[in-house]
Parts: C-alpha cells; structure tokens; sequence
C-alpha cells in the first residue's frame, strides 16, 4: 500500500455507516485496515466484489467473539495493531471482553476508535437513533429546509458521515500522532451528535452576530434564503445551482441573466426584497435549459454548477479531469480523497467478503498455521 498512513495498522470491529466509511477513509490513505466480521456474516456462495463500497482497500476476518479462543485470538491481533475501531453501544465491546481497558493492558500504545451517535455518557447514551436523531439533538436539522416548510434531512451525510465517519478518522489520526510522542495510547470517543454539532460552528458565529436567525428557517444567507444563493429550474426541468454571494460575483450573475439594468436588484442584502427577487430570478432560470445556462455560466465567476445527479457527476470534464470518480472491479466509486504532493495513495482493492481472508491475515500477523486450523475446526474463526 502507499499513502501518508502506510505501515499504520487497523483493526475495524464490523458495524455499518459511520464507522465502516471512517475505515474506508484510513485504508484510502494507506493504512493496513483488517475488517473483523462475525462468523455468521460468512456466506460460502458469495462470490466477486461485495456491493458496499464503503468496504473497499481492507481484507476481512471472521472471529466469533462470543467464542472464547475467538476473543483471545482477537486480542492477539490487538497486540500488533496501532488502532482499534468499533461502532456498537457503549458497553458492547466491554461485555465481549474486549474493551478498552482489556486491549490497552495488551498494547498500552493502542488507539482505541469508539463511534456512536451520542457518546459514551449522557442520558442518550444507551438509546438507539440514527443520523436524523443525532442531526436533530445537535441543533442542525432544524436549519435544513425551506422557509414556510418542514425541516429536511439531509440525506445522512451531516450525522453519519461528516459529524460522524470523518470525525472518528480525524480523531484517530490525533491520537496516533500523540501516541508517537507519549508512547501511550488512549480511547477517542466519537459522537456524531458532537460532530454535527461542530459543523454548525459558523452558524454559530452568525447567529452571535445577528446574522443568523434561528427562527427563520430558509430566509437567511445560505439556507435558501437568499436569491443569489439558491437552486433554480431550468425549461427542461433540470436545476443549477447558483452562489454569488460576494459583489462582483453578484454582478457578473445579473450580467448573464440580463438583470443588469433591473432597478430592483440593486440593493443586494435587503433581506425585504429578497422573495420578490427570487421570483423574478426563477422566471429567468426557466427560459432556458440547463445546457443553455453551462454555455452561458460555467468557467465564469458568477458561482455556478449544474445540479448533477450521481451518475451525470461521474461524467462531467471537471470530474473527469481529476479522476475524482473511479472503477474498482467495474464499480464506479468516488476516488480516495484528499491528494498528496508526495505519498500518493493507490487506487483501492475491491470490497471483501466476510472471512474471505481469515487465514492470509492470522498468517501475516503471526498466528501459527496449526494453531488457525484449530481455531478453524472450533467455530472460533471461519474462512470464507
């Protein structure tokens, strides 16, 4: 493997969302990550690349932690590892023996990854939720939406993955860090409630400010309140995007509109004025297709995309130019992100099954052959 994390080696305890895409995101950069599975994930007719992209870069075990010998073995993986990841409740891991209290007293250099939507305390802590319920304690979902209707979630990219996956990844890279320093190990605890909660820092900062009203959402800056900081539809029913907030942005975009002589578009920040622009910008957006609007707008200053969908983004020069979409095993799938000047990463293996590499790893990570086929016969482990 290449990239800035190579030689880093990780353990992810399987789970789903936030934090197999933060395992994603340390295998893109290079790190050794082993995705521990159940035994009873194993399916011996599986058969080519596993659907969930979010797999990629990693080989994959099966342990039965409810297993005695699969605990210890489990353990001895620990022993090697700089980082363990896990997303159960708090608690989970402690009951199945392999905390971490249990892990640090075998690696007192481990990094020990926790992911969970409101955190290892706290009267939510032992509740179940997802990203809407975490998005939504931490005083984000309420601002998602237009005015005059219901809050919008977001797809769960504010929860799961931005104030959750990165989070995690981000947090793990910290404590590596300091490990190298200290020479000892800690436990990160990640909660997507605390992460989005971040997120909403500059509006935070707005609102301390007067610039941001909590109460009014969709009518303010950048929540679809403004008429140069929306979406608008095309004649053929497709959609751009436009952003020209600062002057002379704004004014390259009353340029390309035909706006330019309008009197009523002068006073750009007159929240009043507002609603009655954005109609009058909307008619203009749809007298023309979006094809139309790329001829006119794209590689000027006005702030303008098309909205593409998933697989138009695939597709598009800019995106293509970068590679930032890419085809492992004939899946089209976004590309590793961010880049290096120097320690450039590969381009990821295909996702795993589970156990589809329970004996290449214990193999590699110095278990015994004769010890993995008594692992093996024993229901502790399962090759794929």
């Amino acid at each position: 493997m290449a990239g800035p994390l190579r030689g880093v080696r990780i353990l992810e305890i399987a789970g789903i969302g936030p934090g197999p895409f933060a395992a994603m995101m340390l295998a893109d950069m290079g790190a050794e990550v082993v995705r521990v599975d159940r035994v009873q994930a194993v399916r011996d007719e599986a058969t080519g690349p596993h659907w969930d992209v979010m797999l990629r870069g990693r080989r994959n075990v099966a342990l039965d932690l409810k297993h005695a010998d699969g605990v210890e073995t489990l353990l001895s993986l620990v022993e090697q590892a700089d980082v363990v990841i896990e997303g159960f409740r708090p608690g989970v891991m402690e009951r199945l023996g392999v905390g971490p209290e249990v892990c640090l007293a075998r690696n007192p250099k481990l990094v020990f990854g926790r992911m969970t939507g409101w955190g290892q305390e706290g009267p939510y802590a032992v509740s179940a939720g997802h990203d809407i319920n975490y998005i939504a304690l931490a005083g984000a979902l309420a601002h998602f939406g237009r005015a005059g209707e219901p809050p919008t979630p977001p797809l769960n990219m504010v929860g799961d993955f931005g104030g959750g996956g990165m989070l995690l990844a981000y947090g793990v890279v910290c404590a590596l860090l300091e490990a190298q320093r200290s020479g000892k190990g800690q436990v990160v605890d990640a909660a997507m409630v605390d992460g989005s909660a971040v997120l909403m820092s500059m509006f935070w900062a707005f609102k301390n400010v007067g610039m941001f009203n909590e109460d009014a959402r969709g009518t303010n800056l950048l929540d679809t309140g403004a008429h140069f900081y929306d979406v608008f539809e095309c004649a053929d029913g497709e959609w751009v995007s436009i952003g020209s907030i600062e002057p002379q942005f704004y004014a390259l975009l009353l340029e390309k509109t035909g706006l330019t002589g309008d009197s009523d578009f002068t006073k750009q920040m007159d929240k009043a004025q507002w609603p009655t622009l954005k109609r009058k910008l909307a008619e203009v957006f749809k007298t023309k297709t979006r094809a139309q609007w790329n001829e006119i707008m794209e590689g000027t200053d006005v702030c303008y995309a098309p909205v593409l969908r998933m697989s138009e983004a695939a597709q598009h020069p800019h995106n293509v130019a970068r590679s930032t979409f890419i085809e492992v095993a004939g899946v089209t799938q976004p590309a590793p992100a961010p880049r290096y000047s120097r320690t450039a990463t590969n381009l990821p293996t295909a996702p795993a099954h589970a156990g589809e590499h329970t004996r290449a790893v214990l193999t590699d990570w110095g278990v015994d052959a004769v010890r993995i086929e008594t692992l093996i016969a024993s229901g502790a482990i399962r090759q794929a």
